[in-house]
This record gives C-alpha cells, sequence and structure tokens, in this order.
C-alpha cells in the first residue's frame, strides 16, 4: 500500500490537463503547500472559498483540488488583515495544499468543455478557437525480434491517437551490425568479434511534449547497452487543442425549447437568452464559464447560437448584430460538472498507480453566490 506526495497527485492532474495548454494570462498548478507533503484526503471543488477550505480541514484533508486559482496575479504581499491573505493563512496552518486546473483542464481534450457538450447534447465537436497544435515526432528504434513486443508495450502509452485508432505502430525486418569493444556487455555477440543479428525497425507517433518520458521507457524495456534509435520532427499536424467547443445537436429545436432544456440539465435556477425563441437551433458553440470574448469566433464559426456564461448587456447586443442566438447559463452552473470528473479520474489514476491509502471526495458545500 502507498501514499501519494503532493507532486505525485501534480503530476497526475498534468496528466489530464497539461500545464502547458493554460492560456498566457493564467495560473494552474499548486497555489500553496508543501509538495513533498503525504496526502491521505483531497478534496474536489469548483473554487477555493473560505468555506470549502474550512470544509477540506474538517474532513481531514491535507490538498484541495480546485478549478480556479487561489492565486491568481502576482501577489505584492501577504496580509492577514485581508480576506486573500486570511485565506491562504487559514489553508497552510490547517494543513492544505492546494493545487487548481484552470484553462488548461478547459482546453485539454476530455477537459470542462468537452464534459459540458456532452451534457448539453452536442456530437462531432472540436474546438471554437485553437490555441495549441500537438507537435509530432516519429520515433524510430531497432530491436531484436525477440524484444519486439515488449518495447512495443513500453512505448504505446506515449504514442498518439490517430482517429479513432490508438497504440499504431509499424515494423519491418532488418540485420543490425555491431562490434563490441572492450568494457561493453553485449547482450549477444563477444567482445572484439563483428556480429549481424536479426532486428525489427520499430516505428511509433509520438508528441513532443512526451519525447523525454517515450524515450526513458524505451531504455528500460530495451535489452541492448546502448540501443539505436532515432527521432524525427515531422510536419504532419497532431491533435488540435483550444478554447471552447462547437458541434451539432441531433435534429434542430427551437432556441426557447434548448433553453429551458439547458435549464433542467444543467440545473441552473434560471438562465437568459439572446435570439429570436422560435429560431431553429442546430450548430452549437459553447465555453464554460465566462466565454462571451468568442462571440465572433461562434459567429465566423457559423454557429446559431453559443452557450456560455457572465454575459453583458453590451455583449448581448453585440450578439443581435452579429444574428447569433446567446444562452447565458451563468458560470456556476456550466462549470461544477468538473467536480464530479476530477473526483472520478483522480480516483481511478490514483488506484492504477497504487495508491492505495488515498481518498478522494467531492465538495457537497458549494453553492452558486448569485440567488434569484
Amino acid at each position: 500500500m502507498k501514499t501519494p506526495k503532493t507532486a505525485d497527485i501534480l503530476g497526475i492532474i498534468n496528466k489530464i490537463a497539461p500545464v502547458s495548454l493554460a492560456e498566457t494570462w493564467d495560473n494552474p498548478g499548486l497555489q500553496v503547500g508543501d509538495p513533498a507533503a503525504q496526502v491521505h484526503r483531497v478534496m474536489v471543488a469548483l473554487d477555493p472559498t473560505a468555506a470549502v477550505v474550512d470544509s477540506a480541514i474538517a474532513a481531514s484533508c491535507q490538498l484541495l483540488v480546485t478549478h480556479h486559482p487561489l492565486i491568481f496575479k502576482p501577489l505584492t504581499s501577504i496580509s492577514t488583515a485581508t480576506p486573500h491573505g486570511a485565506l491562504i493563512q487559514k489553508a497552510i496552518k490547517g494543513g492544505v495544499s492546494i493545487i487548481s486546473l484552470h484553462t488548461n483542464y478547459d482546453i485539454a481534450s476530455g477537459g470542462l468543455n468537452d464534459l459540458l457538450a456532452e451534457k448539453i447534447g452536442l456530437s462531432a465537436t472540436v474546438p471554437l478557437r485553437v490555441t495549441t497544435v500537438c507537435e509530432l515526432v516519429k520515433l524510430t528504434v531497432f530491436v531484436p525480434a525477440e524484444s519486439l513486443e515488449r518495447v512495443r508495450a513500453a512505448l504505446f502509452p506515449f504514442t498518439v491517437q490517430q482517429g479513432n485508432y490508438r497504440d499504431c505502430s509499424f515494423a519491418a525486418g532488418g540485420v543490425g551490425t555491431f562490434t563490441p569493444l572492450e568494457g561493453a556487455s553485449p547482450y549477444s555477440g563477444s567482445v572484439g568479434v563483428p556480429a549481424q543479428v536479426p532486428e525489427e525497425r520499430l516505428e511509433v507517433l509520438v508528441s513532443r511534449a512526451e519525447v523525454a518520458r517515450a524515450v526513458k521507457a524505451l531504455l528500460g524495456a530495451h535489452p541492448y547497452e546502448e540501443p539505436a534509435f532515432d527521432i524525427f520532427p515531422l510536419l504532419n499536424e497532431g491533435e488540435k487543442l483550444g478554447l471552447g467547443r462547437i458541434g451539432r445537436l441531433a435534429e434542430p429545436v427551437p432556441l426557447a425549447e434548448y433553453a429551458d432544456r439547458l435549464r433542467k440539465v444543467l440545473s441552473a435556477p434560471t438562465l437568459r437568452y439572446v435570439g429570436d425563441p422560435a429560431a431553429r437551433i442546430s450548430k452549437v458553440a459553447l465555453c464554460s464559464g465566462s466565454g462571451a470574448s468568442l462571440l465572433r469566433d461562434a459567429a465566423r464559426s457559423g454557429a446559431d447560437l453559443l452557450v456560455t456564461g457572465d454575459v453583458k448587456y453590451h455583449e448581448a447586443r453585440d450578439a443581435e448584430d452579429l444574428g447569433l442566438a446567446v444562452i447565458d447559463a451563468g458560470h456556476f452552473p456550466t462549470e461544477i460538472l468538473m467536480v464530479q470528473d476530477i473526483t472520478e479520474r483522480l480516483g481511478r489514476a490514483l488506484a492504477k498507480a497504487g495508491y492505495t491509502e488515498c481518498q478522494i471526495t467531492a465538495c457537497q458545500t458549494e453553492h452558486d453566490p448569485f440567488r434569484i
């Protein structure tokens, strides 16, 4: 049985939502706490409020994972006379580290915007505004035939999915030659004697961001002292990631009817919409939280509707001018979905890694700050 450290859980979160995906103005990651501290209990919440931190402390949690960062802008001081400073002190004194995953989780494949798209009935979704295109490399390694499957299996976790296919590779046979020198400990052959060995040329596609980890796995699985491998940069474009999503409904539906459907699906006490109630909606763009900045992206993409939160009066007028319907479902209802998702994904990842001495719990005390 193993107990993870804060840094171990941060590593798992970085696989779910790589920090490299975050917008430049954002501040995800470890907000406060000791990376080396052991974590027996984790709480997941949308916001790092005082009430949420109190809940984490009361539940004997050593880590709080939130969507919104506790520290968003650079701090010039930490004064306990301010609510923010007092909250930071409360977390530290209570032994609660805080990790946030914000726009990196919004952008990531399978992240918050994909959750929201599924929740509101969209299919065939793609990013509304592309912010990242995955750079690809081809990793080629030469392996003795009897070790091919072991090395291939070691590399598959780092290979990119190609469309609806994963674990893609190519192998072709050949003959490898080498002469072991003094001090070598060859897998086959003898020192000073030229050798010829049947080998397989194994090729896989890997994200550039995963190259170092893929090579480490390769070296761990390969039987040779000095494996021969090549890394080729490619012009092929990998997966496109970005803010928001755009997709289609199974069938067109009047705007007013769809708005009422969303109010129920998102458990929103109320919502506002812009546009003709009878207008038929088919192509829908979305952005969880505050996404009114994507109005023009949605219009350019041919969307009939943008679903988001925090829409201001003049942004609603802009939408009218663009001929774009808008549903403002609220910031909280469009993002609270992350709590259940991260709770479940962290639980699975910790169990898979053998961290059985760590419990994950969802915060039960959060509510939308707006009252209707």
